[in-house]
């Protein structure tokens, strides 16, 4: 099973979008005070459970706790600020972005199988 790396310091996720220059990155940012984004969080760890494509890397930013890191990454990825939200990143640029209800694990199947 892959695993969500938890991102905490804007140092962290500079690396984990160099590193999608190797490999995609699948951001979740999740918020542990909504119930929205905690069905969300259910999704992606269900995804994670099953049949995760392994040559993506996972991270998650908690965006109440790490807000400062959450800002960050809408501004350097260009993609508007939501919560729950799930962005796949290549080579350092966002190429796919869902938020709320869209976030399931059959999508995130789908788009990660590609």
């Amino acid at each position: 099973m892959s695993a969500l790396t938890k991102i905490t310091s804007t140092e962290q996720l500079q690396n984990v979008l160099n590193s999608s220059s190797d490999r995609p990155v699948l951001l979740f940012k999740h918020s542990t005070r909504c119930p929205i984004s905690a069905r969300a969080n259910q999704e992606v760890l269900k995804y994670l459970g099953e049949q995760p494509n392994e040559n993506v890397t996972y991270g998650l930013i908690h965006v109440v706790e790490d807000r400062p890191v959450s800002l960050k990454a809408a501004d350097l990825l260009q993609v508007k600020h939501e919560s729950p939200q799930a962005i796949l990143i290549e080579d350092g640029r966002a190429v796919w972005n869902t938020s709320h209800s869209g976030i399931t694990a059959n999508v995130l199947k789908e788009i990660l199988q590609k």
